[in-house]
Order: C-alpha cells, then structure tokens, then sequence
C-alpha cells in the first residue's frame, strides 16, 4: 500500500470534507456518536486549516476502532448472560 505524503510546494484543491454524517449526538465522553468529533472539533471546523481537519479526521477514525472494539467486547461479555429462548411448538420429529 503507498503512503501519500503532502510535500510542502503541493497544491491542495478541494477542502478537507467534514466527516459529518447527519448523527448529531454527544456519547457519554462528550463525542459525536456519528463522526466522533468533539463539541470543540465540531464547533471550529470551518475555521481551522486543512491540516488540522487531516489530523482530526485520524482522530477520529481511532476513537471509532476503539468505539467499536468496545461495543464488541461488551456484546460478547453480555451474550453468554443471556437466556435461551426455547421455541413454543414441538419439533417435526417430537409428534
């Protein structure tokens, strides 16, 4: 996989996107349960300079791994709790 590297005489065309994706919610860590920006992150986005948002949006990207690596291992701590559910109607083979 080749790595991009900005050399300093590059010329940047497009703006950095906001990695926004309509769900605006604060977690319990104060981040966006969408994008995984902070309120301050989210608040100056359009005012800081394209290698600011390059950094957040790394930023943001680990705080999801980690999110999602979380939710995983919550999930299959919380799986082996749960009860079986047993089916109401007997087996084809049990009449």
């Amino acid at each position: 996989m080749a790595v991009k590297t900005n050399h300093p005489d590059q010329m940047e065309f497009f703006d950095v996107p906001s990695p926004c994706i309509g769900v605006c919610q604060s977690g319990p860590k104060g981040y966006c349960l969408g994008c995984f920006r902070s309120r301050d992150e989210r608040l100056y986005w359009l005012k800081i300079d394209d290698a600011a948002k390059r950094t957040i949006i790394r930023a943001c990207q680990r705080r999801k791994q980690v999110a999602l690596r979380r939710q995983a291992t919550e999930s299959d701590e919380t799986a082996g709790l749960a009860p079986q559910q047993h089916s109401l109607f007997p087996d084809q083979d049990d009449t």
